[in-house]
């Protein structure tokens, strides 16, 4: 047990620090606590909750049929806030559900898993609940789940290490590829360890090692994307240099506001799933870029929003204990909210001409009148002037003067003190520069005060030194930065004053902060709409630097000349383009050509651009149509090291495992190399076997090989198209010796390339006899695979038939062409059809 022994039981209570919520609604002064007993099984804890029910054994639970599942659940702090990790596991049925998401300042997400959940219990972190100091999720869960219980618990048992552990001890081993999607997801297995520990503690059991099946959802409309294929698209993070902007992020982040970056980050690592809402956004792109006037004005409201979401955490939260810093942080943040609402009415003007329904909605968002009832009260109390500005001087000043005269006749008097405490410092530089004929000049930081600096040549001191009065003297180039003793002693006169300014200001602001907290929800609907807003821009802002054109969303996906987004970022040009189609009839594609002609590359292009538009953004081609993606899975080739083959063969496996057991029908699969880590038999066996399996599926897979084997496997499956990257040889003009020049060209059918290796061999020094030999060998080979491998005209003609229907279907569903088109296409279809069957006397020559 991690109690000792059982004896220190009831103590423990403690330790765990359970209570249940009803102190936090205020029903009740005194914590109703869970007092766990050591004798007996039916009474492994005595319970109290609010609502009547009461947990006891698994045994007992069963009596109640309705909810028996209990929910950890935990959010990120600081700017991962909005990124929520839970934990839910129902007593009656061993199966742990983990799910990490980012959701926004309404937590529909969490809301809506946990209805689907109908919890027994809740367990939240106590730094969530503190009294005076809960936060809006926690406020949110226990208004949605009146007839809950709610349990806190230390935040120390929500650790992620220790989750992980409690994982790899219970999982299930037919269960094991859950490590490969939430070794990287915190915040749920901080969930994880705290549920783990709290069901230990309640159930006095311990579940059985590898006894429990533990599965990851991802939230509900959108794309799911684990965290290898997010580390391998370098969606987020450089693999290379996580500082590094080369990423999709950083093609797209043009954003002004925190808000917005948060936003355009979730997004991209959760793709949307509905085309309603996809294409929603892509009318607000169009109309941006249509109007110029539009994006301008926009962008410029937009970058002077400061981090509204942060801000409303602060101001709902009520300190514990007034300190000058809590008093000062209130003043500061009161500043910073008079700044964001007297944004609303430009924002409000620089939407009023905008036509599409989503900019139309928020500009009607904006006419709440919850935002000018706040202003209101805030310019009654708070001077006109007083604003955000940049600088530690000039924003203390704009504290010191918030409050507007006449409110409070001390404070009035502290001001004037404070001027004259200000004006005497100035005064008293100056005569020290006359006294001693030097161009000193008052400066001001928050960590010094207020100090002297003075841009000198030391030649010019007498003896190269300054006077002696002045002390705590740093030099930087040619500027000194010093004090002296007088200095100091009025700094802290100027300290006092201030303290007492702030501490009556401080008074002021919480009267007022009271007053306004019933309004304040029409704030997290303003952030909402600032961090869409500026992602919206961003997105109009990356179209304009490059050509990128608006996706349509169909049954095909059809990119005509795509590039990929980062390279051109990276090459400041644009990057060699190329074609991509695959459809319901042609889902599976075998890409070959030699090592570096462009073949990762072009896969990853596609998942990114698969990303792009289902995120709502244009994409780097003349043309996309795309179907959706409910999952995008990637495996793409480790470094071949020696020394690591059996684990970079695992990984590929467990990589391979992970995709199969979760692809479905509308996944988007991108395997780049596998069976690499093995014999080159058995690598082939497993990469057929594993191609026959995700043919099967309708899902879109890329696959990129160096098995040429494979792209035989057309002959038994029409659904599989080949290509290849061209090459062209050149011969060196000096010498007979032929160098490879790369096109990144892709062409149908598989590469000519046959011996590359060959090729490389012969470029390095190896014995001409050796290489002789080599290229016997390998062609011997060659013929006798080939041999058994030739397709028979009845499976050419079965192939001609499947293109032929598949392309009828195609047409018949998605085509928009006038009769007579359509006429000359289906002759077109007709013919290639003829052209593809073998006639009779080809039958004869075969």
């Amino acid at each position: 047990s991690y109690f000792g022994d059982k004896s220190s039981c009831v103590e423990n209570a403690n330790t765990l620090n359970l209570t249940s919520s009803s102190s936090v609604r205020g029903l009740n002064s005194t914590c109703i606590g869970k007092t766990p007993l050591s004798s007996g099984r039916s009474g492994c804890r005595s319970h109290t909750p609010l609502m009547g029910y009461s947990v006891t054994s698994s045994s007992a639970v069963s009596a109640h049929t309705v909810a028996s599942v209990i929910v950890a659940v935990v959010e990120g702090r600081g700017l991962a806030r909005g990124e929520v990790g839970m934990a839910s596991i129902d007593l009656k049925n061993p199966e742990m559900i983990l799910s990490q998401f980012a959701d926004n300042t309404t937590y529909a997400k969490v809301i809506t898993k946990l209805k689907i959940l109908t919890p027994l219990e809740i367990i939240m972190s106590n730094t969530a609940c503190d009294a005076g100091n809960t936060t809006k999720l926690f406020s949110l869960i226990t208004e949605h789940f009146k007839n809950v219980t709610f349990t806190t618990v230390q935040r120390k048992y929500f650790n992620e290490t220790k989750g992980l552990e409690y994982i790899e001890q219970l999982c299930a081993s037919e269960f094991s590829t859950i490590f490969m999607e939430v070794q990287s997801k915190y915040y749920c297995l901080a969930a994880a360890a705290a549920l783990l520990k709290y069901v230990e503690f309640i159930q006095n059991a311990v579940y059985a090692p590898k006894s429990l099946k533990v599965r990851f959802q991802g939230s509900e409309k959108t794309a799911m994307i684990d965290s290898s294929s997010a580390q391998n698209l370098e969606l987020v993070i450089n693999n290379r240099d996580s500082r590094n902007g080369h990423t999709l992020l950083g093609v797209l982040n043009y954003t002004k506001t925190p808000g917005g970056s948060r936003r355009l980050r979730s997004n991209i690592l959760e793709p949307l799933v509905d085309a309603e809402t996809i294409n929603t956004r892509l009318d607000c792109v169009q109309e941006l870029l249509q109007d110029e006037e539009l994006f301008f004005g926009l962008q410029g409201v937009i970058s002077k929003f400061l981090d509204t979401e942060q801000l409303l955490s602060v101001l709902v939260q009520i300190p514990k204990q007034d300190t000058v810093k809590t008093a000062e942080s209130k003043i500061t943040n009161l500043i910073y909210l008079k700044h964001t609402l007297e944004l609303v009415e430009p924002l409000k003007a620089a939407l009023r001409s905008c036509n599409t329904q989503l900019l139309k909605a928020y500009y009607n968002s904006l006419e709440d009148t919850r935002f000018g009832i706040i202003l209101e009260k805030i310019t009654s109390v708070i001077n006109d002037d007083t604003r955000y500005t940049k600088g530690c001087l000039s924003m203390r000043t704009q504290k010191c003067y918030a409050i507007k005269p006449n409110i409070n006749e001390f404070l009035d008097i502290a001001r004037r003190t404070y001027t004259e405490i200000v004006d005497d410092i100035a005064g008293m530089i100056t005569q020290l520069a006359e006294k001693y004929s030097l161009p000193m000049k008052t400066s001001f930081s928050s960590a010094r005060g207020f100090f002297i600096q003075m841009n000198a040549d030391c030649s010019t001191l007498p003896n190269g030194q300054l006077p002696s009065e002045f002390t705590k003297i740093t030099k930087m180039k040619n500027t000194y930065s010093f004090t002296s003793a007088d200095l100091i002693k009025m700094n802290e006169r100027c300290q006092e004053s201030l303290r007492e300014i702030y501490h009556m200001t401080y008074l002021i602001v919480c009267k007022l902060l009271n007053e306004i907290y019933e309004h304040i929800h029409c704030l997290y609907k303003l952030s909402d709409i600032v961090s869409m807003l500026d992602m919206l821009l961003s997105f109009a802002h990356a179209c304009t630097l490059s050509d990128y054109v608006r996706p349509e969303f169909t049954d095909t996906l059809a990119i005509k000349q795509g590039w990929h987004p980062i390279l051109e970022k990276i090459a400041m040009e644009k990057p060699v383009s190329n074609n991509t189609y695959l459809t319901e009839g042609n889902n599976f594609v075998i890409i070959t050509g030699p090592n570096m002609s462009g073949k990762s590359t072009y896969l990853k292009q596609i998942a990114l651009c698969q990303i792009m538009a289902q995120i709502g953004s244009y994409v780097p081609a003349e043309y996309g149509s795309f179907r959706i993606a409910e999952q995008i899975f990637t495996r793409i080739g480790m470094d071949d090291d020696i020394e690591t083959n059996a684990s970079t063969f695992m990984k590929e496996m467990n990589e391979v495992t992970y995709i199969i057991q979760n692809a479905n029908d509308k996944s988007l699969i991108i395997i780049d190399e596998l069976g690499r880590g093995t014999s080159a038999e058995e690598g082939i066996g497993i990469c057929y076997a594993a191609c026959e399996y995700l043919l099967n599926l309708k899902a879109f897979t890329l696959f990129a090989t160096h098995f040429l084997e494979l792209c035989h496997i057309d002959a038994l499956y029409p659904n599989v198209e080949n290509y290849h990257f061209e090459v062209q040889h050149v011969r060196s003009s000096a010498g007979n010796k032929e160098k490879i020049a790369y096109t990144y060209t892709l062409s149908k059918g598989y590469t000519e390339e046959k011996n590359y290796g060959l090729k490389a061999a012969e470029a390095s020094s190896l014995p001409s006899s050796i290489i002789l030999d080599a290229k016997e060998i390998t062609s011997h080979i060659a013929k006798q695979i080939l041999h058994r491998q030739k397709s028979t005209p009845e499976m050419m003609k079965q192939r001609a038939a499947y293109q032929l229907a598949m392309r009828l279907v195609q047409t018949a569903r998605n085509s928009r062409l006038d009769p007579d088109s359509l006429r000359v296409y289906l002759k077109a279809l007709k013919k290639k059809y003829e052209a593809s069957c073998p006639t009779p006397r080809e039958n004869d020559e075969q």
